[in-house]
Parts: structure tokens; C-alpha cells; sequence
């Protein structure tokens, strides 16, 4: 018997931004306030890093982030506590961000009581590949003034 997954609860944007702002107050900002949806048009996002998890089941929901790299490394740099300017290595960047995918999906997917379990963050250059998968949820954000985007997708 397949489980039906119910989706109402994340069909717009809020429950990504609520999210995402409850996570970087609690592990990179310290206190909240510094997230929110982004105003105006939607940015291109300067040499562009993604990272994404899936919730693997019958039915594979994938999240997608991406940002900058420069916003990247602040972000790295904040959940690691490393000094302002302190280089961020390729592999601290990848823990750092694919961290912060790791927690998104596994609040959307507790939102969704979705059955299945995450896989490892997987972090690029390019984005994911999506196929004939359905988005979502595309939500533009900003981060201490920074694009940030969270886009929730399923795969066939």
C-alpha cells in the first residue's frame, strides 16, 4: 500500500521561509531577524552554489538551495565559527552548506510526514539534475541582505 503524501503544508513559500529563519537563528546567526523573502526581482545568483537532499521512498522529494558562493562561505563561516575572512576550504564549505540542506529537508519532510529517509547533502556547482520532476515550492530569500533560494521539488 502506498502512503499518499500530503503536501498542503508546505504549497507556498512560508513554511520554507520559516524554516530556513528558525534554522539560522538557532545555528549560524545566533538570534533571529536576519532572514526574510527577498524583495523586488528575482536575483541571479553570482557564481552559484547548490546543494541538495532527498527524502528517498516511493516518491523522491528533493530540496534545492542555492546561493552564492561568497554568501556560501559567510554562511560556512557562521555555522563552522570561524573568524570573519578566515579562508573557508572547499570541504568546510561543503559540510557547512550541505548541513544547512540536510536540516531544510529534514523539517520539510517532518512537515509532510513523508515515509522515506534523507540521503547525503550533495553539493555543486551546477544545479541538480531534475528531470521531469515537479516543483513545488520556489522560494527566493534573503539572507543579511544575500539571495538565497530554497525550491522543493518531486521526482518521478
Amino acid at each position: 500500500m502506498t502512503a499518499t503524501v500530503d503536501w498542503a503544508p508546505v504549497l507556498d513559500a512560508d513554511p520554507l521561509l520559516q524554516i530556513t529563519q528558525d534554522l539560522f537563528a538557532t545555528m549560524i546567526d545566533d538570534e533571529p531577524g536576519y532572514v526574510s523573502h527577498w524583495e523586488g526581482e528575482r536575483p541571479e545568483l553570482e557564481d552559484a552554489r547548490h546543494t541538495w537532499v532527498d527524502v528517498a521512498d516511493e516518491q523522491i522529494v528533493r530540496v534545492v538551495i542555492g546561493t552564492g558562493r561568497e554568501t556560501g562561505e559567510a554562511i560556512t563561516r557562521a555555522l563552522l565559527r570561524m573568524a570573519p575572512g578566515e579562508e573557508v576550504t572547499d570541504e568546510d564549505f561543503v559540510d557547512a552548506v550541505g548541513e544547512v540542506a540536510n536540516v531544510v529537508c529534514g523539517n520539510v519532510k517532518s512537515l509532510v510526514t513523508h515515509p522515506g529517509t534523507l540521503t547525503i547533502p550533495v553539493v555543486a556547482d551546477a544545479p541538480p539534475p531534475l528531470g521531469d520532476g515537479e516543483r513545488l515550492v520556489d522560494a527566493c530569500l534573503s539572507w543579511r541582505g544575500a539571495p538565497l533560494t530554497v525550491s522543493l521539488w518531486v521526482l518521478p
